[in-house]
């Protein structure tokens, strides 16, 4: 599939930069360990603030939930709920995304926004998710200035995807997002700009199924937001 640039993202070459940086190891990915690092945030510089521009679009403020589900038994083994966009929309129209969207004049905060966009997305309430803290902004080519909050959310969740918005939701294992071994950084120079993003293709197979594994190919903004929450895991670990 072509995106909205001109190019299949699938198709641009790839390398793996991350050398001897660690993956973050499931004993630092718990609800405890992560409520601690948002408690006391390490020093660190975000890997990835700002695309190259497309066009001269005025600036529009956003936020995602950075949704971490709590599988498994006493959620060891958390989740992180994503979202295929449908085909129709103006920006990202298929993409992988997080639930969000355009921070709206009556929201007092951005994680009102998140929250909200995620409750109007996917059903999720705000009475199941914790929020964590957020992220620092990042700034897609189309000039959405998003911030990323980053929640905790119960098992209990019942998804409801709203179809104008959302063509399918599910989840990516935490620690296979937060392993540079699954980071791939393509680079592609077109019209005179260089451009750099990373992408995360997983596998999704469903249980109790003999239907063929799907590809999920999480990239763009969405696999620099999680770029950088890798980041921040990996300069608090390092303390």
């Amino acid at each position: 599939m072509k995106h909205s640039m001109g190019f299949d993202p699938r198709q641009v070459p790839w390398t793996l930069l991350s050398g001897h940086w660690p993956a973050i190891q499931p004993a630092n990915l718990t609800a405890d360990r992560l409520r601690a690092v948002f408690k006391n945030p390490p020093v660190w510089t975000p890997e990835l603030r700002q695309e190259p521009q497309l066009g001269l679009k005025a600036p529009a403020a956003a936020a995602v939930l950075f949704p971490i589900v709590l599988r498994g038994p006493q959620g060891q083994h958390p989740h992180v709920l994503l979202t295929q966009r449908t085909k129709h929309l103006s920006s990202h129209a298929g993409q992988i995304a997080f639930p969000g969207g355009k921070v709206d004049a009556e929201d007092p905060s951005v994680e009102h926004a998140a929250l909200r966009e995620a409750q109007e997305e996917v059903g999720l309430l705000p009475q199941h998710i914790q929020v964590l803290g957020s992220l620092p902004t990042y700034i897609t080519g189309t000039a959405f200035h998003i911030t990323p909050v980053v929640g905790l959310v119960s098992p209990e969740i019942s998804i409801k995807p709203n179809p104008y918005e959302v063509d399918d939701v599910f989840e990516v294992p935490l620690d296979f997002l937060m392993n540079p071994m699954n980071h791939r950084r393509h680079e592609l120079e077109r019209d005179g700009v260089l451009r750099q993003w990373y992408s995360m293709p997983y596998l999704e197979t469903l249980p109790n199924t003999l239907a063929p594994a799907q590809e999920r190919f999480i990239w763009g903004a969405t696999a620099g937001m999680i770029r950088n929450f890798y980041r921040f895991l990996l300069a608090a670990n390092s303390l």
